[in-house]
C-alpha cells in the first residue's frame, strides 16, 4: 500500500497545546508546533482582555523568530468578577475555582495573534459560560480524573466538564482554545486559507 506523503504545514503554531492542534486541523490546516516560553505574570492593574491579548502576541511574536511560516499564538483565560482564574495549582485551588463558577455566568477570554507578511494581526473573542450548581461530590470525581489539572478555570468544555455546562453564547471552539471564525479571518488576511483551498 502507497503511503501518502505528509501535507505540508501552512502556518507554524506557537503553543503545545494538543487542542489547538486539533482545531486548526479541523478546518484543513496543518501546523509547525513551536511551543514558545512567555512569561504569563499579569500586569499591575491590567484587564483580563489586555491580559490574553498581550500573551498571545507575544508568543507570536517568539514563535516567528526566524520562521518562513506565518505564525499563531494564542492565550484562553477563564474570567469571574473581572479576576483571572489561572490553572489549578492543586485540588484544593482547584475545588475553589469550580465552587466560585459552580451556578454562575462568567467569562472565557480567548486572543489569537498572527505574525505575518501583513504584521502582526490580532483579536480577541469573550465567550458567555454559564456552570449549573456542581455539588462538592461532583468537584471530587472531577478531580479524579485528571482533567482539571491543566485547565485555565479548572474544567475542560470538550471534555467531561461539558455536563455541568447549562448555557453557552458565543464561540464554543474559543472556549476550547481558539475561536475558529476569526483565526480563519486573520490567516486569510495573512494569506494563509482553510479549506475548501481557494489560493
Amino acid at each position: 500500500m502507497a503511503i501518502s506523503n505528509p501535507v505540508p504545514a501552512r502556518l507554524r503554531l506557537a503553543s503545545a497545546s494538543p487542542r489547538r492542534r486539533e482545531l486548526l486541523t479541523s478546518i484543513g490546516l496543518t501546523a509547525e508546533i513551536a511551543p514558545v516560553d512567555v512569561d504569563e505574570t499579569p500586569e499591575p492593574d491590567e484587564s483580563a482582555a489586555d491580559y490574553v491579548l498581550r500573551l498571545a502576541r507575544a508568543k507570536a511574536k517568539a514563535g516567528a523568530l526566524d520562521a518562513k511560516l506565518p505564525t499563531l499564538g494564542s492565550d484562553t483565560a477563564v474570567v469571574l468578577d473581572g479576576q483571572i482564574l489561572g490553572k489549578p495549582i492543586d485540588q484544593g485551588h482547584a475545588r475553589q475555582m469550580l465552587e466560585a463558577l459552580s451556578g454562575r455566568r462568567h467569562q472565557v477570554m480567548t486572543a489569537v495573534a498572527v505574525s505575518g507578511k501583513q504584521g502582526l494581526l490580532s483579536v480577541c473573542v469573550t465567550t458567555q459560560v454559564t456552570l449549573r450548581a456542581i455539588s462538592s461530590k461532583e468537584i471530587d470525581a472531577y478531580w479524579a480524573t485528571g482533567e482539571p489539572i491543566d485547565k485555565a478555570g479548572g474544567y475542560a468544555i470538550q471534555g467531561r466538564a461539558a455536563i455541568f455546562v447549562e448555557h453557552l453564547e458565543g464561540s464554543y471552539s474559543a472556549v476550547v482554545g481558539l475561536p475558529l471564525y476569526e483565526t480563519s479571518q486573520l490567516l486569510l488576511r495573512q494569506g494563509v486559507t482553510c479549506w475548501p483551498a481557494l489560493d
